[in-house]
């Protein structure tokens, strides 16, 4: 009896052993896959962030201005299908409640690009600064954005993406219109001392600033003020039935605020010698152009469908210099130290104009 209780305990060993040691290589065999999984998927992610396709590139902010739509979206899509490395973020300003979805425009790429902090913006008043500097503050979370790109509901693009990239980030340097402003009745004396008149400058809008630049004028708390307190528009000559002639107008202000913001700003921070003094969007004002001998100089020339030809398209990129008047300065246009043309952009086009310009591949070339 003993024998065989021995015997039966021997072979239960035996038998416990051999389970112990399939049960201890399958935990060996499963750690070994485990660990080479894991070896796999860390060398995968290693290789991923070491890719050079998977390397953040610096990236353009576009900052459209809008009424409501984009109207000219199409011709923005066609611009940004050219791009596949993720190189741009479009923000748009719009009116308050406004929504981009495929309701009110056609281009995926505005699909809810609004700004949720928009505010009512008038046409020569301080609210337009206001919507760059909330436009600015948006694109400033997004630290791969080097370059902040203003632009109107009206501009299109005159070259394609990479052209423009590769324009735009040739250089350190912001490009702003930006020159000495000595025409009387624009600056208001209530300005001085935080705005002197020797630093009182006007231009374009529609600049294109570096990132440091973009910080100067989103944290600005003391020229902005200024600004929203003593440059204020003249009384338009339409809206004169509404309101009381002035007893001398000749003697009224003058002051577009969105024309003479950013150009004195960065003159009163000393940084002028940042920045290239002059705009990338071509805006045609002859004054000519109006019927109305009293609105002559108030807007800019609007490109119909008629105008949308191949010569004005060439006759614009051909520019290649801009002369300011005030300074007797002529800007001759470069990009990477050699000589080029001006501008990137124009405006102010219709629909139909820019759509016709689309159509007979006018744009992206």
């Amino acid at each position: 009896m003993t024998k065989r209780r021995s015997i039966q305990h021997k072979s239960f060993t035996r038998w416990r052993r051999k389970i112990l040691a399939v049960v201890l290589l399958g935990f060996c065999f499963g750690s070994l896959v485990l660990m080479q999984t894991q070896y796999n998927r860390i060398k995968a992610l290693a290789s991923l962030v070491s890719s050079p396709r998977f390397v953040q590139k610096p990236k353009i902010a576009f900052l459209f201005i809008a009424r409501n739509r984009i109207p000219l979206d199409m011709v923005w899509d066609a611009f940004f299908q050219g791009e596949k490395e993720n190189r741009f973020s479009i923000f748009v300003h719009s009116r308050p409640g406004f929504l981009l979805n495929k309701a009110t425009t056609r281009s995926a790429f505005f699909y809810d690009h609004q700004l949720n902090d928009s505010i009512q913006v008038d046409w020569g008043e301080s609210s337009m600064i206001q919507a760059e500097r909330i436009l600015l503050k948006n694109a400033l979370r997004d630290p791969f954005i080097e370059r902040f790109v203003f632009l109107s509901d009206s501009c299109i693009p005159l070259y394609n993406f990479s052209y423009t990239y590769e324009y735009i980030m040739s250089t350190s340097t912001s490009f702003v219109d930006s020159f000495a402003d000595t025409k009387e009745g624009r600056y208001n004396p209530k300005m001085h001392p935080v705005i002197p008149v020797d630093k009182w400058r006007k231009g374009s809008q529609w600049a294109v600033l570096i990132r440091k630049h973009a910080i100067v004028m989103v944290k600005d708390n003391t020229v902005y003020p200024r600004f929203r307190q003593h440059c204020k528009r003249r009384s338009l000559p339409e809206f004169w039935r509404d309101h009381p002639l002035p007893a001398d107008a000749s003697k009224e202000h003058n002051c577009i605020p969105d024309e003479h913001y950013v150009q004195t700003l960065l003159a009163l921070k000393g940084l002028e010698g940042e920045i290239t003094r002059r705009t990338l969007t071509h805006t045609s004002w002859d004054a000519s152009s109006s019927k109305d001998r009293e609105r002559r100089g108030w807007h800019p020339v609007t490109y119909k469908l008629s105008d949308a030809t191949p010569a004005l398209i060439q006759s614009i990129k051909d520019i290649d210099n801009v002369y300011y008047e005030t300074e007797y300065r002529r800007e001759w246009c470069s990009s990477k130290g050699k000589p080029s043309r001006c501008f990137l952009f124009a405006r102010k086009f219709t629909r139909p104009a820019a759509l016709r310009l689309l159509n007979m591949s006018l744009l992206g070339a």
